[in-house]
């Protein structure tokens, strides 16, 4: 089978990062200016498309041709532009390097993966590229000077045309010399179509309320204005938006505190301090909503032809576990809703009615935030079916761990925070009902179930709310004590995961335990080394570049690289027992979902976008809740034992029940 590798360099008024790629080419001036290729191992070739030659026959027939493989580095985009730009090549002939990177532990990133993976110098990204796209590739300002011209083109700069021309065929090259170091390292075929399926689903897309969406928008700076208005009398200074500013008032007024941070503002209105005080650190709790951003995001990624948004999922956008990511509108991160007149206030916001949304619901940025789910809604005629996994780490954990009582409970009565907390505190689980004195165990039972699965202890109890929800800080150890003492097999696994990581680094012999295989791989020919973990589906998780050293804790660990979560750069970190579990873990929750989404689209059913552990689907009307659970609570032929169980409703709008 022949490989043709492809990029290619596009124009179009619309803002890529702001709007996303998929409404980006569909701007009307949007164009392909470039089209570099190379077939196998020859020389790249580019085509100028903009100054009017013609891409060869031969490629032409190639992009439809299902015997040759199309790659590129970000291939959605290179599928997506093309069609739009009327060169038919069908999703399932495409393979994405980028992705393959993502599935083998690296960084996002064309020039970013090149470093990482070791490229030579002359066979990374051009650094000047940017600069070049910002020329070419986007409107310029009309003055004077440039003519009043609105778009720099080949001739207005003949030497950058050049060096745009070499920088498209360099990342050829680039993509090709990281494909050929992952090539040893394949992805499963499975895992291809998945992403294929993911493209097709961003390409669909979802419709959004663009009345709702333009109302919100109304509202929200109409109440920003009412709250700076209100906090500039009580406070009499110049901005009562500035962090400075705010900071020496309250200082002035009895109040002392270091920032102004969102957990910092929430602890001060919990101690005594003057109503006006307060209602100036309310109001900047309220202009630090969120909402408006969100809706700002949808507003610029909403096409005009059908109000749907794409590409709102990024396909192992969190790495390594191969969870999806949210893009744009960022769906994984939505607020809560809990207002029980979701209709009543939407129909206001549609309105743009301030003062209404004002009389009845009191605070409105709260509002607008509870309803930016809503601003999703299905296509003409169909409605939303929204199922989830119930418990799902928890069911995953104790299958994977052989923790037989903890099986038991999702095989019957499913009230896993009741058991733990008998289990705990040796109670009999029918006293733990409300009314009862015991029913203050469940909140116990309910916050060690959800901290302490990955070795987690008082920290990861606090951090998961312990506190807030009423427990001593005192009486936390005693909680993961009793816990730890309740779940042995569990326990038992993280060491045992440790155990098979140390002795496969220190011995390079595979270790299987628990239906999960750990192995060094590398290649001879580039020197790529990974630590891999094949899980009970056949995928594999990956810490590239792995050794051996003591952390932090003067203990021998494991260390590899990866990007930091804060520094977001490639970076050595280390890892334990209880982080590798979670890794696991939710990388085999994530394939349970995979493993729902090919059912679901086996059936013929449309998936708009799914997050975390839940899916929306824009369904006909005769779909039903029970047969989306159905599919979800199906037996898995490589989890055999594991008991899943699924939850949803039907609605006219994207909500949580």
């Amino acid at each position: 089978m022949k490989h043709l590798c492809i990029d290619i360099e596009t124009k179009s008024s619309v803002d890529i990062g702001k709007a996303g790629a998929y409404k980006y080419a569909q701007s009307e001036d949007f164009e392909v200016l470039l089209f570099a290729y190379a077939w196998d191992d020859e020389e790249v070739e580019i085509v100028d498309l903009a100054q009017g030659e013609q891409i060869p026959f031969t490629v032409m027939e190639a992009l439809h041709d299902p015997d040759v493989v199309k790659h590129a580095y970000n291939a959605a985009f290179e599928w997506w532009c093309l069609n739009r730009a009327g060169y038919e090549t069908p999703i399932g002939q495409w393979r994405c390097t980028m992705v393959h990177g993502l599935y083998c532990g690296y960084t996002a990133g064309l020039e970013a993966t090149g470093k990482a993976i070791g490229l030579p110098s002359d066979k990374q990204k051009l650094s000047i590229g940017k600069a070049l796209i910002r020329y070419f590739c986007t409107p310029c300002k009309p003055t004077k000077t440039n003519g009043f011209r609105t778009w720099n083109l080949p001739k207005h700069a003949p030497d950058k045309w050049a060096l745009f021309k070499d920088y498209c065929k360099q990342d050829v090259v680039t993509e090709r010399e990281i494909y050929r170091r992952l090539r040893p390292f394949p992805m499963p075929m499975e895992e291809i179509r998945l992403w294929q399926m993911d493209i097709r689903m961003n390409a669909f897309g979802v419709r959004a309320d663009r009345e709702l969406v333009d109302g919100a928008l109304a509202v929200g700076d109409e109440s920003t204005g009412h709250l700076m208005k209100e906090a500039e009398e009580l406070t009499d200074l110049a901005n009562a938006n500035s962090t400075a500013q705010i900071l020496g008032w309250l200082r002035a007024n009895g109040v002392e505190t270091d920032n102004l941070q969102k957990a910092t503002v929430a602890e001060l209105l919990e101690t005594s301090i003057p109503d006006h005080v307060r209602r100036v650190l309310e109001i900047r709790q309220q202009l630090g909503k969120t909402s408006v951003k969100k809706y700002e995001a949808m507003q610029a990624a909403m096409s005009g032809k059908d109000d749907r948004i794409r590409g709102l999922t990024q396909y192992y956008g969190a790495n390594r576990t191969g969870r999806w990511a949210g893009r744009l509108v960022q769906m994984q991160n939505l607020p809560r809703n809990y207002i029980g007149t979701l209709d009543e206030a939407r129909r206001l916001v549609k309105r743009k009615d301030f003062e209404g949304l004002r009389m009845i619901y009191g605070n409105v940025p709260d509002t607008l935030s509870q309803l930016i789910r809503t601003a999703f809604i299905p296509t003409v005629g169909n409605k939303f079916v929204v199922a989830d996994f119930s418990a799902i780490e928890a069911r995953v954990i104790a299958w994977l761990a052989g923790e037989q009582w903890v099986n038991e409970v999702f095989a019957t009565h499913g009230k896993i925070y009741e058991a733990t907390a008998s289990q705990m505190f040796h109670v009999p689980i029918e006293k733990i009902t409300k009314g009862n004195s015991e029913y203050s165990l469940r909140q116990k039972g309910k916050v060690a179930t959800l901290a302490l699965g990955y070795q987690g202890g008082t920290s990861a109890l606090i951090a998961m709310g312990a506190l807030r929800m009423g427990l001593d800080e005192a009486e936390l150890p005693d909680i993961v004590s009793r816990w730890r003492g309740a779940n042995r097999r569990i326990v038992d696994l993280w060491y045992a995961v440790e155990q098979a990581a140390l002795a496969t680094m220190q011995t390079a012999q595979p270790q299987a335990i628990r239906g999960l295989i750990f192995a060094l791989e590398g290649d001879l020919v580039y020197g790529q080394c990974f630590l891999t973990v094949q899980l009970p589906s056949g995928r594999k998780l990956f810490y590239p570049r792995p050794f051996l050293q003591e952390n932090r804790f003067g203990k021998l660990a494991l260390h590899y690289y990866t990007v930091g979560q804060q520094t977001r750069k490639w970076e050595i970190d280390s890892t334990y027992g209880g982080k590798m579990t979670e890794n696991i873990v939710q990388a085999i929750a994530r394939d349970c979902l995979a493993e729902t989404l090919r059912r679901i689209d086996a059936r013929g059913l449309q998936v708009v976008f799914h997050v975390h552990d839940e899916v929306i689907i824009d369904a006909p009307q005769e779909t039903t809740v029970g047969e989306i659970c159905d599919l979800m609570a199906e037996p898995i032929d490589w989890a055999p034992g594991l008991i899943l169980k699924g939850a949803g409703f039907e609605c006219d709008y994207y909500m949580k029940d």
